[in-house]
């Protein structure tokens, strides 16, 4: 209870304790390891509680602990159905698409373009150019790296390739 507290009040991460994987021998997995941890106690607790009015106290022990782990399996299941699949996507992910530039010019402090994702959807981002190519509205640019603390991708010409060295 202590320690779900603590997380109800922003005082952890309940993620932070262990990754998915670490419980998956048991087939608990697919949720963070706190959530089938504490399940598990919590069934297991009521379930030794209950038992040890109808059984014997070993019995009842070994019956808590097989009724925590069928119903725990149940719930990660279930709870499990509910959390996004994949990574998240992120405007690192553009490095390496083509853009148009949308903007009049780019130069080493302004400039935006137009990027398509994978899945269709297009973004207008920050661009900028280290070089001093004409890259004006209409441009197809292609974006090379991503600055983080900038917020901006740099751009050369997509037709770098074909030109006259």
């Amino acid at each position: 209870m202590a320690y779900w507290l603590v997380v109800i009040t922003g005082g952890v991460d309940p993620e932070a304790v262990g990754d998915d994987s670490t419980l998956d021998f048991a087939g608990l997995g697919g949720v963070p390891v706190t959530v089938p941890l504490s399940l598990l106690v919590a069934f297991a607790w009521f379930g030794s509680l209950a038992g040890a009015e109808f059984l014997p106290g070993w019995v009842a022990l070994i019956a808590a602990l097989v009724a925590a782990w069928l119903l725990t399996r149940l719930a990660t299941l279930l709870i499990g159905r509910f959390r996004p699949v994949g990574i998240n996507p992120s405007r690192a992910d553009f490095v390496g698409h083509t853009c148009i530039i949308r903007t009049g010019r780019v130069t080493g402090t302004f400039g935006q373009a137009e990027v398509h994702a994978g899945d269709g959807s297009s973004a207008i981002v920050q661009v900028r150019q280290a070089g001093t190519d004409d890259l004006r509205a209409g441009t197809v640019a292609l974006l090379y790296d991503f600055d983080p603390e900038g917020e901006f991708f740099w751009v050369i010409p997509a037709d770098i390739a074909t030109k006259d060295i």
